[in-house]
């Protein structure tokens, strides 16, 4: 059980380091360690296909693309002096210490045999085929809904966005 205490403690750490820090590089360093403690959590409670898109979905291509979009908006040579400052170790000291805290528990869960007990919340293991059949039979309509719900906020963003053809003859 202790495990899946240190996960969440590593989470909501991380969690409030986010909210905290005005740097907004170092506030997604500390999401996205924030974001593979609870990946981490899924997998102890039992929940590894959870826990495999969460680190996919969202700690890989979501913060890759916050990340991208935050070096992209900071230009100049403040951002080159900020950058600088970045590669210190007092920088990297608390995203470090948080991902040994996380490999400590994945050491444990590798050196645990899992073939004879349960998952550790005694629950049984949810795999990609039993999120599947739920999703595409008990829970379709819902699904339908969420689709419909991205589709509109896809169009939506890019009905905001669009420049009116107005504006761009003006900056000709």
């Amino acid at each position: 059980m202790w495990p899946f205490y240190l996960m969440a403690l590593v989470a909501i750490v991380s969690t409030i380091r986010v909210v905290t820090n005005a740097n907004p590089v170092h506030a997604l360093l500390s999401l996205i360690v924030s974001l593979l403690a609870v990946a981490g959590m899924f997998m102890i409670v039992g929940a590894p296909f959870a826990g495999a898109l969460e680190i996919i979905v969202y700690a890989g291509a979501i913060m890759v693309l916050f990340v991208f979009v935050v070096m992209m908006l900071n230009l100049g040579q403040h951002t080159v002096d900020q950058e600088t400052k970045w590669l210190t170790s007092s920088a990297w000291a608390y995203p470090a210490m948080m991902s040994f805290l996380m490999g400590l528990v994945l050491v444990w869960m590798l050196g645990s045999d899992y073939t004879t007990a349960g998952p550790v919340m005694g629950t049984e293991v949810i795999g990609p085929k039993a999120v599947g059949t739920a999703l595409f039979t008990h829970y379709l309509l819902l699904v339908e809904v969420a689709a419909m719900l991205l589709l509109a906020a896809l169009v939506a963003a890019f009905h905001l966005g669009k420049r009116e053809p107005s504006a761009e003859k003006e900056k000709e």
